[in-house]
């Protein structure tokens, strides 16, 4: 051993990269459910290197590879040609998050030296063309099915591009000065289609979120990030958090517009039945426990530092999520699901209220006609005990209809119900139209105090 090495050398965060690699990310719409795969855990794919320990505890919540390959560069087609950036290696993969919020990430290292115009014009082809991408002369996903059991994806509408600039384009973005690095810059995050003039005002709101830190540079846009001089397990950590924000991304994409079909699912319903009722209100309520298991599980469990408790992670995940505004709409679609809650409850509430009076009505219904066959049934039953007896004032030759015979007893039978009917019948009238409010009003008002003049001022 050589005197002052040490077995145990210090692994630096920052680097320098011989050639540039870019990894593309593009979320998938549709579920694609993690299953168990021979590629074990994310954490194992690649090399993290000081963040490893973080990510082994969550693990669980870390995205879970279907897809590992390492393809042989020339299968891979763009539509306008390679633009003059031939591919030294290239990789596919396939993540997918707990929620089944699916992401390709494609991981590029190109051969000889990139230019920012060669390389902007390569990011506009493989972001604004990707349906057109090929592999094997088929389109990418078409040709990666089979591999993922079948399942029919597509890409979705979110895409981040993962610039690590190598070779002599580093150099130039660490060591230039602040207009030629804007310039570059501003090519590469905008993808070529921003011109940079130095002559106008700064505007804050074009201009790329950039960290010079002297050995390492990062600046990001929504749609690409620029990490120049980081260390290899850096450039894999970032491309992690990436991942973790574009699924968040499409995890609330695909909440709004579900709380949208929600809300038009409520509001076209037209049934009457209350079995169809309770049961749009379960469909309904599925619905929206679903919501608020993607805003949580989907998108809040990526969207802070937790995964990743670094100052480098913390910082380009900050970063990240203000470009995308990530956090308004988390906020916004929380409310959404709030309200589509409170709008549930209030319908199942309605119906509740419904049924109890419809019960109400019925028993009232069953009660009165109840009450009336008692009413209709007593008097009868007194008379055929009257007539039934063997008594001196009934005539075995006489019919029972005899009015004139019988009279007395059928109105000693029935005028008792008659007058109780008619003193009943007065008692409802009297309550049903008895004159006042529910809520009385106490006579005397309480007294309303004088205004209070403003301090300082003399009363009136």
């Amino acid at each position: 051993m050589l005197p002052g090495t040490s077995t145990n050398a210090t692994v630096l965060d920052s680097a320098t990269r011989d050639r540039t690699r870019v990894l593309l990310l593009f979320s998938l719409s549709g579920r694609l459910r993690p299953r168990d795969t021979a590629l074990g855990a994310l954490v194992g794919r690649y090399d993290y290197g000081r963040f490893t320990s973080h990510l082994t505890t969550s693990q669980d919540v870390l995205p879970v590879p279907m897809l590992d390959e390492q393809v042989a560069p020339r299968r891979l087609r763009l539509p306008h040609g390679d633009h003059g950036l031939g591919l030294a290696s290239l990789r596919i993969l396939v993540v997918t998050t707990p929620r089944g919020d699916a992401t390709l990430v494609v991981d590029c290292v190109f051969a000889g030296e990139t230019t920012a115009g060669d390389l902007a014009a390569w990011l506009a082809t493989t972001c604004f063309d990707r349906e057109r991408i090929e592999l094997d002369d088929r389109p990418l996903l078409t040709a990666l099915t089979a591999q993922l059991g079948r399942r029919t994806l597509t890409l979705g509408q979110n895409v981040h591009q993962l610039v690590f600039p190598g070779g002599r384009l580093q150099r130039e973005l660490l060591s230039a000065d602040e207009a030629r690095k804007a310039v570059l810059l501003n090519e590469i995050v905008y993808r070529g289609r921003m011109p940079w003039n130095p002559a106008t005002p700064h505007d804050a709101s074009l201009a790329p979120h950039l960290r010079n830190h002297g050995l390492t540079l990062s600046a990001l846009g929504r749609g690409v990030s620029v990490q120049a001089g980081w260390a290899p397990h850096v450039e894999n950590g970032l491309m992690l958090v990436a991942v973790g924000m574009i699924s968040a991304l499409a995890a609330l994409q695909r909440t709004r517009l579900a709380a949208f079909a929600t809300m038009k699912a409520n509001e076209q319903a037209l049934t009457d039945s209350p079995t169809e009722i309770r049961s749009l209100i379960s469909r309904l309520s599925a619905g929206v426990n679903e919501l608020q298991l993607d805003l949580a599980f989907g998108v809040e469990a990526y969207v802070d530092s937790l995964l990743i408790p670094e100052m480098v992670m913390e910082a380009f995940q900050s970063s990240l999520r203000d470009a995308l505004g990530i956090r308004d709409s988390i906020e916004n679609s929380a409310r959404m699901v709030e309200r589509l809650t409170s709008v549930i409850s209030a319908r199942s509430a309605a119906l509740d209220a419904e049924l109890a009076e419809r019960d109400d009505r019925r028993d009232r219904t069953v009660s009165g006609l109840v009450a009336a066959a008692t009413l209709i049934a007593l008097p009868p039953t007194l008379l055929l005990a009257f007539f039934g007896v063997n008594g001196t004032n009934v005539d075995d030759h006489r019919s029972i209809l005899d009015l004139r015979a019988y009279g007395t007893a059928y109105a000693l039978a029935w005028l008792p119900f008659v007058v109780l009917v008619v003193i009943g019948y007065v008692l409802l009238r009297r309550v049903s139209t008895r004159s006042g409010s529910l809520l009385p009003v106490p006579d005397d008002a309480l007294p309303v105090p004088p205004p209070r003049a403003p301090s300082g001022s003399p009363r009136p």
